[in-house]
């Protein structure tokens, strides 16, 4: 069904390039930044903290992140796919940027982010993607989400108890009632409540969380106080970037189920739609975000993908117009200016961030489960992939630091990737069997 067809039945209140009215424009951009803004942010808190930078170095990757994803989504709404979809970091990318910025450090995610978006965006605009989703099939890709959920639960659970901020367990207490809280809203907000606030669960849950945390003496807003009203984001913020071979390796990993993920945002957007949705559509989708994903490199933020929430915001409010999306992408370049926001960002208690991804990064993993009954025959062959591409997934990063010293680097680092390891695992034996 074309575009117009499926709006002259009125199931869209404006197409995808409609223009909309100024200040009508500007509270629907503001539903998507609401509606993505959870997620976005919450990648590089839980990277930042994992890896141990400081509350000012966390700030200045979220002003970072604001601002490269405004700049990813823009670029997706004009020279990408043209489809009103949001770009916003992307979970995928989460273990790999631990295990790099933990060992080689944030220089190495940068020079990684800018070599992998250069090879994403070749994949996308020479139309190689068709050939590479072959490896890809449901039971790899699957098995590869399941594992991108299961690595991340001792991150989750670690924040649930303030481990990383207080270790020696002085806060268990306050911790365990301000994450039980921002849990308990989360869940409720998802499943409870009515109308457009279901499609912002984690933007709820951290501002209760976050408010919860502030009589317990949690939260310390020194850093908001320290940092200036507005500044501009730099270029290169962690020095100069490290090009390391097995480090990119890595990463193309979490580059590839992007890729896999966002083609499926491509199909949806085109259903909701009503439009026709090609093989330029997503090469150039494609190429858009491999394109962001660089920029974000030299930015110092986290990779980007296209974002299922705002779709379903979408199909929600029947404002389709791309044009709304992109005031939605300024104002989150807007955002980016404010140090003293990306503060206050920075400041959040990491229990509030354990309470929001106890659940979060659980559906990542039940998401990869849902997959695969529903697009996997568990027959006897693809069950014993399932099983040893998880218990191989699993496993590999549990082996000792002095034990992997004993192999190559390239072998050593993909060995501490769970979802590396899964996914070859998958792939080599979806070929051979």
């Amino acid at each position: 069904m074309e575009a117009a067809e499926f709006e002259k039945k009125g199931a869209l209140k404006f197409g995808i390039d409609d223009r909309v009215e100024p200040l009508k424009a500007l509270v629907f951009g503001l539903q998507h930044v609401l509606a993505m803004f959870g997620a976005t942010v919450t990648v590089p808190l839980v990277v930042g903290g994992a890896i141990g930078l400081s509350g000012d170095q966390v700030a200045l990757m979220i002003q970072a992140v604001l601002l490269a994803m405004g700049i990813a989504t823009l670029l997706q709404t004009t020279i990408g796919s043209r489809y009103p979809i949001v770009q916003g970091s992307s979970f995928a990318f989460i273990p790999g940027l631990i295990a790099i910025g933990s060992t080689n450090g944030m220089a190495a995610i940068q020079g990684a982010l800018i070599v992998g978006g250069l090879i994403e965006a070749t994949i996308g605009w020479l139309g190689i993607i068709g050939k590479v989703r072959k490896l890809f099939t449901p039971l790899v890709t699957g098995v590869t989400i399941m594992l991108i959920g299961f690595s991340l639960a001792d991150v989750a659970v670690k924040n649930f108890f303030n481990f990383y901020a207080d270790p020696s367990g002085s806060t268990i207490v306050s911790s365990v009632i301000v994450a039980g809280v921002t849990f308990l809203t989360t869940v409720f907000v998802a499943l409870k409540v009515k109308g457009s606030l279901r499609a912002m669960p984690v933007v709820i849950g951290a501002l209760v969380g976050y408010a919860a945390s502030i009589p317990l003496g949690l939260a310390n807003f020194d850093l908001a106080k320290s940092l200036p009203a507005f500044s501009l984001p730099k270029i290169l913020p962690w020095d100069e970037p490290i090009f390391d071979t097995t480090v990119i390796v890595i990463l193309l990993f979490a580059f590839m189920v992007s890729i896999i993920e966002s083609v499926g945002d491509y199909h949806a957007i085109a259903t909701v739609t009503g439009s026709e949705i090609t093989e330029k559509h997503i090469a150039r989708g494609i190429g858009s975000e491999g394109l962001a994903c660089s920029i974000a490199g030299f930015l110092g933020a986290c990779g980007t993908t296209s974002y299922s929430e705002n779709i379903g915001l979408v199909a929600l409010t029947k404002v389709a117009s791309r044009h709304v999306v992109q005031v939605g992408a300024a104002i989150l370049i807007l955002l980016s200016l404010i140090p003293k926001f990306a503060g206050v960002l920075a400041s959040m208690p990491a229990p509030v961030l354990g309470g929001l991804t106890l659940a979060l990064y659980g559906m990542i993993s039940v998401t990869g489960l849902r997959l695969i009954t529903e697009k996997v025959e568990l027959n006897d062959r693809n069950t014993l992939i399932l099983a040893a591409a998880l218990i191989a997934g699993l496993g590999a990063p549990q082996l000792p630091a002095e034990f992997l010293a004993h192999f190559p680097k390239v072998i050593a680092n993909i060995l501490e990737s769970g979802m590396a390891v899964g996914a070859l695992t998958a792939i080599i034996l979806d070929r051979l069997l």
